[in-house]
C-alpha cells in the first residue's frame, strides 16, 4: 500500500508541479494546469517511476514485481511521450484545418472555435525532456517514501 500511495504522492506534486514551471517559463500562473495532461514534468512517469522505486528497495530488484513496475512503466512513458504526444499534434491540425475550413467559408470567427468544448484538446503528451523529467521526480519521491516509512515497517 505504500508504493501506491508515494505513486499518487508523486502524481499529485507532478500536476502540482506543472503551474510553476509554465508560469515560470510564460509568466502567466494558469492554475487549470493542475488538472491538464502534457507539461513538466510527467505525472504519468513520475507515478510509475515512483512505484518501481519503492517496489525495488522494498522487495528487490530481482522481484517479480519489480520487473513488472519496470516493464510496465517504460511502456507508460513510452506511450506518454509517443503515442500520445503524437495524438495531441493529430489534434492541433485537425483544429487548424476546421478553422481553415471556415475560413475558406468566409466565416473566419465562427461559433465552432469560440466553444473549447467543440475542438480538439491538443495537450495530450509530452516531450521526452518532461518523460525524463517526471522519471527524476519520481525517483526521487520512491527514495523518500522508502527511506521515511523504514523504520515503521
Amino acid at each position: 500500500m505504500k508504493g501506491v500511495i508515494a505513486s499518487l504522492m508523486a502524481i499529485v506534486l507532478a500536476q502540482f508541479l506543472k503551474v510553476p514551471i509554465k508560469g515560470l517559463k510564460t509568466g502567466a500562473w494558469d492554475w487549470n494546469r493542475m488538472f491538464s495532461s502534457g507539461g513538466m514534468p510527467s505525472s504519468h512517469s513520475a507515478g510509475v517511476t515512483s512505484l518501481a522505486t519503492y517496489i525495488g528497495l522494498k522487495l528487490g530488484i530481482r522481484s517479480l514485481d519489480f520487473a513488472l513496475s519496470i516493464i510496465l512503466g517504460l511502456i507508460v512513458m513510452y506511450d506518454a511521450q509517443g503515442v500520445r504526444r503524437q495524438a495531441g499534434q493529430t489534434a492541433i491540425k485537425v483544429n487548424e484545418l476546421e478553422k481553415r475550413i471556415d475560413q475558406l467559408n468566409g466565416d473566419s470567427k465562427g461559433p465552432m472555435h469560440d466553444q473549447k468544448d467543440i475542438q480538439i484538446k491538443e495537450s495530450l503528451g509530452h516531450q521526452p525532456e518532461e518523460v525524463f523529467g517526471g522519471a527524476v521526480l519520481g525517483l526521487l519521491v520512491g527514495l523518500f517514501t522508502y527511506f521515511a516509512n523504514q523504520n515503521k515497517d
